[in-house]
């Protein structure tokens, strides 16, 4: 009997000892049982081919992709509200920041094993997705540092150096290339301009700076950061001199704008070089682009989170981090033009490419400098509104009075601060 009983007791032990052995859901590729991820992402924020691929990776993973149209980021804070219907994995643009104080509904990444790659992203993108008080909602994917992008043929015309480090050298402040402005509308006659509007003269100023409208703690200090303020008279300088065509991004102006030779020059993101090879296809191979007035910006860039209703938060970052390692990001910046936040990417030869539209110059370099020296900077959850108030007071200067303006600008975000 009592040799029977050990019996017993030793299998329910070795049941028991054996059950530490079974595979971990934490790692996708070792279960034997199917989960299914449901991904949510936006036209060109993910290559496809590359989701297509995802799927092969994790073949115990049943990965449902799906590309959202439309306002984005309504439907994905509707959803969130609503508490059903939400992804495991939900790609984010740089808006990140709204969704910090809701981030008790999204995992912290830290603790899924995010710092053990973190050295391998950019410090200020890495930073951009954590939350003031340590929680990290928003994985790295690309970014959108900025540089000059200008004609050099309208450059040359008007008697302005044309090498992007010449350029670079005679334009490296605001007020530089501010004078650079005057000399080429005073070549053309004020027909051709050195920038296509004040509210990007504004946005990338802004974009340069390491303080903004809020500390990490919450508090505004818009009305007492000198950054803003001077990025606020540049603009309004910029417009009183003449120097803006008064062309808004994404419009029929812009494009013609640039298309035939009315706008000589903008800083703008990596991104826009795209949409000006799209709109401006007669001036292929007359642009260049250098380093930023100022220093260097970022403008736009992309983050991916998941969702606290998700019941496999392991298995979705295990596909973040395989979706967005060095060697996928440079598949991205090859297939989608979306510029990287691995560190090691730069080193690529990729980015050392000849681009026939700018002259046989690889742009990449120029871009891959300034992502380097972005500033790390905290935006808020309520930069957008603050940033949208400025923007539009800014727009209206021309019937606003401009010793004024600014100060009334900012009561009006008071009032909404208030709200």
């Amino acid at each position: 009997m009592k040799r029977r009983t050990w019996t017993i007791v030793t299998l329910i032990l070795v049941l028991v000892l054996s059950g530490c052995s079974f595979p971990s859901t934490a790692d996708p590729s070792s279960s034997n049982k199917k989960i299914t991820l449901t991904l949510w992402y936006w036209n060109r924020s993910i290559d496809d081919q590359l989701l297509q691929k995802a799927k092969e990776q994790f073949p115990n993973i049943n990965l449902v992709t799906q590309k959202i149209g439309g306002d984005f980021k309504s439907k994905l804070k509707t959803t969130l509200a609503a508490k059903s219907g939400e992804p495991d994995i939900v790609a984010m643009n740089d808006w990140v920041m709204e969704l910090f104080p809701s981030q008790d509904r999204f995992y912290d990444l830290y603790e899924l094993g995010a710092a053990e790659v973190e050295d391998q992203y950019l410090d200020w993108k890495w930073k951009q997705g954590v939350t003031p008080e340590g929680h990290m909602i928003g994985f790295p994917m690309d970014t959108g540092p900025t540089a000059l992008f200008y004609r050099e043929d309208l450059f040359k015309e008007a008697g302005l150096p044309t090498d992007p480090e010449e350029v670079h050298q005679l334009m490296s402040t605001w007020e530089d290339y501010r004078k650079a402005g005057l000399t080429l509308k005073e070549a053309f006659g004020g027909k051709v301009f050195m920038y296509d509007n004040i509210e990007n003269v504004y946005n990338q100023i802004i974009s340069q700076s390491d303080k903004k409208y809020f500390t990490p703690e919450g508090d505004f200090i818009g009305d007492s950061n000198k950054a803003i303020r001077e990025a606020w008279d540049m603009a309004v300088a910029f417009n009183k001199d003449g120097l803006i065509a008064n062309a808004d991004g994404w419009s029929p102006e812009w494009n013609a704008g640039v298309n035939k030779g009315k706008i000589a020059a903008f800083v703008g993101a990596v991104w826009m070089k795209q949409p000006l090879q799209e709109a401006a296809p007669d001036t292929a191979g007359k642009w260049r682009v250098t380093r930023a007035p100022g220093g260097d910006g970022n403008v736009g860039g992309s983050f991916m989170a998941i969702p606290k209703s998700s019941e496999h938060p392991q298995e979705a970052f295990e596909v973040i981090k395989w979706l967005q390692n060095p060697e996928n990001q440079l598949t991205m910046l090859k297939t989608t033009n979306l510029f990287p936040s691995t560190i090691s990417a730069f080193d690529s030869s990729t980015i050392r490419e000849s681009e026939p539209f700018f002259g046989g110059q690889a742009t990449g370099e120029i871009f891959a400098e300034s992502a380097k020296n972005v500033k790390v900077s905290y935006f808020g959850e309520r930069y957008p509104s603050v940033h949208g108030i400025m923007s539009r007071w800014l727009n209206n200067i021309n019937s606003l009075n401009p010793d004024t303006a600014f100060d009334e600008a900012m009561q009006r975000v008071e009032r909404e601060l208030k709200r």
